[in-house]
């Protein structure tokens, strides 16, 4: 079906099209397959096209034509002429749920928490009748049956529960839930003064201020191979604006999988040797010791600046030739795992510390990170950070800078889970050797990796297929790596060994055996290791029987298919924090009133304390929402409508209102009357800072 802009074309006509093409008509456009109608608005997603296409009617006549993303729901390009195929759907296809601006976190059923109420149960939107005026409110079922309808403009107050597993409901009558927030303010006010006299203490030590950037910083920028995206530029800013000041840098820089965080950390380093003065950057693992190492050798390599690296696949006498060489100031930047964090290891002058993903680390070598905090500026480096990282980068104690655009070209890898079986491995495997690529197959249990090898030589044996897993001797194991790289190998059957560091624009495929036993961030992580190219990458995410997988295997799983999206890293983590619950992650301290009022209320609580510390306002303003309703004949999904209310009512400016309005224009054609009203009048009544 071909269909061009200005075209007359029969509405109903090109809905029965689609039924007929085999398109299910749905909510929301989120997959291949799909077909949405709102109004004069019919979305549609093509499986040959990259993105869902958006037309737009006037009466019969085809008025708008383009793409748009599926997560923002919002337009990306425009189009003259599409052409609409045969729908199919891949099996197993995860895909991104809209993202909050769409689509309200609050679903019927989820525990919630109100400041003033405690913990109780999200029922819903309801609309009542107040003499001549009929308002919508949110509804919260307590202990005992007992009810609460909080009016639109306390919708900010209201949070879904992170702590516990079925926390017990609050009675609105016998104080408890008084009692437990009053408790959680004492412990969260000591924990802020705790958070922020580390904080005072480093602002108060002195270290030796970069200068401003010299022309051969400039010259070194320039010989970045492809152009930055706006985040990483302020990230590079913000940071060189750190390590220009006299107290040491602690900042956290956060970007998904494949944003481009490397050319950060780069410029960084290059304008502390610039300085002449050492960089030190800490790595997890021996791979990514090694994949950094040749690649700050090879940027680097016009300059004069020394390169090494410290790991375990390197000779003994090389590492003390190397420590010696550091001592005496003759290396500028040391590359390597925790064997930079032991005794013997002196610098002539240290001042930058990069430590990358973070949350690999123990706590003995985290404690060691903290004591050089004091002295050197320290940038530390993750896709999914750990919660306490975020809660402590959240508080404002820490800085933080996010990279939250992709590079141009990148695509979203698509992630498929699948029950284990014989059928869907050899498919996955075949379609990426038949392009030429390479196949990455996680199988995270040393002591049987070596009969899956020989699984799937049966499978394929005329492929070469190889392992590496943490437990191989270093030479053995660097030699396996290096023949994976210049593609001397067709499948590497790996170890979550793998989960950072590896980069090969070659490898496009991935299968995780038994991910219902992972952990979020590190599905995240290995998932990133495909998709490097402008191919497409794919993740097979292999699962035991859904009926046999644990509650939190399946939140874990659902997660993913909510974030499949690029950019979701940094949500993954939050996610992460809520099923693994918050207490823990603060200190065995806060645990208990963690789980008595849930992790973002007592966040809330360090914050302002926190606030209270620094003599800063955390006053925020906000619109009054309790005389407008938002049509229901307009936007009939209650999460969508709770998602619009919440923008409206966090607007802090005049221009986010009118982004907001162009927004609803976009994904629903010419707004009616009412709505219209809605913006108008907050747009006259209300004063914006």
């Amino acid at each position: 079906m071909k269909l061009s802009l200005n075209d007359s074309y029969r509405y109903l006509d090109l809905l029965e099209s689609f039924i007929e093409l085999g398109y299910a008509r749905v909510d929301f456009v989120l997959e291949p397959g799909d077909f949405a109608v709102r109004g004069s608005i019919v979305d549609v997603f093509d499986p040959r096209q990259s993105h869902p296409i958006r037309i737009e009617f006037d009466h019969d006549t085809i008025i708008r034509l383009n793409s748009f993303l599926p997560n923002t729901q919002l337009s990306l390009s425009s189009l003259h002429t599409v052409t609409i195929s045969q729908a199919s759907r891949i099996s197993g296809y995860v895909v991104a749920e809209p993202d909050e601006t769409v689509l309200s976190q609050f679903h019927v059923g989820d525990f919630v928490v109100h400041p003033l109420y405690g913990i109780g149960v999200y029922d819903g939107l309801t609309r009542l009748q107040l003499g001549e005026k009929e308002l919508e409110y949110v509804q919260i079922r307590y202990k005992d049956e007992d009810k609460v309808y909080v009016p639109l403009d306390q919708l900010a107050q209201l949070h879904v529960y992170n702590g516990v597993e079925n926390p017990s409901l609050h009675s609105l009558h016998d104080g408890g839930w008084q009692k437990s927030t009053a408790l959680a303010k004492k412990a969260a006010k000591t924990f802020a003064q705790d958070l922020y006299l580390l904080y005072k203490l480093r602002t108060l030590t002195f270290t030796s201020p970069c200068l401003p950037d010299t022309p051969l910083q400039k010259t070194f920028e320039d010989t970045c191979p492809f152009v930055l995206t706006q985040d990483q530029k302020k990230a590079i800013s913000d940071i060189k604006k750190d390590l220009e000041k006299p107290y040491p840098m602690d900042r956290l820089l956060c970007g998904d999988v494949g944003f481009g965080k490397t050319e950060v950390m780069l410029s960084s380093a290059f304008k502390m040797v610039d300085q002449n003065r050492q960089v030190a950057i800490l790595v997890p693992t021996t791979i990514l010791c090694e994949q950094h190492f040749r690649l700050f050798k090879h940027r680097f390599s016009d300059f004069p600046i020394h390169v090494v690296s410290l790991s375990r696949f390197q000779k003994k006498k090389d590492i003390q030739d190397h420590l010696s060489l550091l001592k005496q100031g003759k290396i500028d930047v040391v590359i390597g795992t925790h064997r930079l964090l032991q005794s013997d290891v002196d610098f002539s002058d240290l001042g930058l510390l990069i430590v990358d993903e973070e949350q690999r680390f123990g706590v003995q070598h985290k404690e060691k990170i903290k004591k050089m905090k004091f002295s050197v500026h320290v940038l530390s480096v993750s896709a999914t950070p750990i919660p306490r990282t975020l809660h402590l980068s959240l508080s404002g104690v820490r800085d933080l800078s996010q990279i939250q655009t992709p590079p141009p070209n990148k695509k979203p890898v698509i992630t498929i889970v699948q029950e284990y079986s014989k059928e869907v491995i050899q498919q996955a495997i075949a379609f990426e050797i038949n392009r030429k690529g390479q196949v990455f197959y996680l199988f995270n249990r040393v002591e049987t990796m070596y009969q899956k090898v020989v699984f799937l030589k049966t499978l394929f044996p005329d492929l070469r297929i190889e392992m590496a897993h943490g437990q191989m001797s270093p030479p053995v194991l660097q030699k396996v790596m290096t023949d994976f790289y210049h593609h001397r190998i067709d499948i590497l059957v790996c170890s979550t060994i793998v989960e950072n560091g590896m980069d090969i624009l070659n490898m496009n495929t991935i299968l995780i055996d038994s991910a219902n036993k992972l952990g979020l961030s590190q599905i995240h992580q290995l998932r990133g290791r495909v998709g490097r190219s402008q191919l497409q990458g794919y993740a097979y995410l292999l699962i035991e029987k859904e009926e046999l997988l644990t509650d939190k295997a399946r939140r874990r799983l659902a997660a993913l298919r909510s974030y499949a999206a690029l950019g979701s890293g940094y949500k993954l983590a939050m996610k992460d924090l809520e099923i693994r619950g918050g207490g823990a992650l603060l200190g065995e301290r806060q645990h208990g009133h963690v789980s008595a009022v849930g992790y973002e209320l007592y966040h809330q609580y360090v914050e302002q304390a926190i606030h209270q510390e620094k003599g800063v306002s955390s006053q925020k303003q906000t619109l009054n929402l309790n005389e407008y309703l938002i049509p229901i004949t307009f936007m009939p999904d209650e999460r969508e409508r709770l998602a619009c209310y919440i923008r409206l009512l966090t607007a802090k400016t005049y221009q986010e209102l009118s982004q907001l309005q162009e927004e609803l224009k976009d994904r629903y054609g010419p707004l009616p009357h009412d709505m219209l009203s809605i913006f108008d009048e907050l747009s006259r009544t209300v004063s914006f800072s």
